[in-house]
């Protein structure tokens, strides 16, 4: 009888904490006030670039070098929004929860071009500059994942009506699994708080050491924060693998999903990696994943209608 009565007060719960900080009135609240930190981080950063200009601040720091730079904080804050956006989806929608985290690793790198695109010089040797070369790779690789996202978004939306938001359509409808679903994105909630305020912890401490000594802070800034989150995201999504496979035995579910644990581990290698290889990695994150859901949609039509009862699919 106790557990009669604990699981529904659980599932109360949950649902509770899914319409305070997951529903659409919550993210709208979110979004405002994201966008307002962004809008007051910006005009502060362009305040510091002052500073440093007239020789108060030590502008050897590169984020203080260009005014164009400071489009990199505001930045940042944006994709802090985005990872909440990610938690919003994963209880409603597995390809468009996959989806944010092929969004968020391409807005890190238009943010690496923000704040490298200050160190440009524009001299004719231009492909033996690194910062140069940097650049130009980022650019290139930026529009290669809008290309592939909207295509991943196309195979997304084939079942859905447009203009809607998306449905809770993944194979297995069983209640258990759904509430497990929540229950993973509400705790993920504080994870990215904890692990967002450390992050900034830990890099204003550096930050304000390497001002002190002049020093130029080197480094990597987009390792901060989404190396440890994506490590998180590996977890969640192979835990949500190995859950699923008590509800479905379905083999392209099971195809698709697994995929898009490997592109999730591919975007969280390529923070390890400097170059060239980072690029690609994440550019074959991507690419992985697209491929995952074409080979899957193109699965449900052509072959699960042969074996029907056995390979339904939503």
């Amino acid at each position: 009888m106790a557990l009669r009565t604990t699981e529904p007060n659980s599932r109360k719960l949950v649902e509770r904490g899914i319409d305070w900080l997951l529903s659409p009135h919550a993210r709208f609240r979110i979004e405002r006030f994201v966008l307002t930190i962004a809008i007051l981080s910006y005009l502060i950063h362009l305040a510091l670039i002052f500073l440093a200009g007239r020789g108060i601040l030590p502008a050897s720091y590169g984020l203080l070098q260009s005014p164009i730079s400071a489009i990199y904080t505001p930045f940042s804050f944006i994709l802090v929004y985005e990872v909440y956006l990610l938690i919003y989806y994963l209880p409603k929608s597995t390809s468009f929860y996959i989806g944010k985290q092929y969004e968020i690793i391409t807005l890190i790198i238009i943010r690496r071009i923000f704040k490298d695109i200050g160190n440009l010089q524009l001299i004719p040797k231009w492909f033996q500059n690194e910062n140069d070369l940097r650049f130009t790779y980022d650019a290139i690789t930026s529009l290669i994942l809008f290309l592939l996202i909207c295509l991943f978004y196309i195979q997304v939306l084939r079942k859905e009506n447009p203009g809607q938001e998306p449905a809770d359509q993944p194979e297995i409808k069983d209640s258990t699994f759904l509430f497990l679903k929540n229950t993973l994105a509400l705790l993920l909630v504080p994870v990215l708080l904890i692990l967002a305020c450390y992050s900034f912890y830990t890099w204003t401490g550096s930050a304000l050491g390497h001002f002190q000594t002049g020093m130029h802070l080197s480094e990597n800034l987009n390792q901060i924060f989404f190396d440890e989150f994506f490590t998180v995201l590996i977890v969640v999504d192979v835990l949500l693998l190995l859950t699923s496979l008590f509800y479905s035995d379905q083999f392209q579910s099971i195809m698709r999903n697994s995929g898009f644990v490997i592109s999730t581990i591919l975007i969280k290698l390529s923070f390890s990696v400097p170059g060239i290889t980072n690029n690609l990695l994440i550019v074959g994150s991507v690419l992985f994943g697209l491929g995952v859901l074409l080979i899957f949609n193109l699965f449900n039509r052509k072959v699960a209608p042969l074996f029907p009862g056995q390979m339904k699919s939503s």
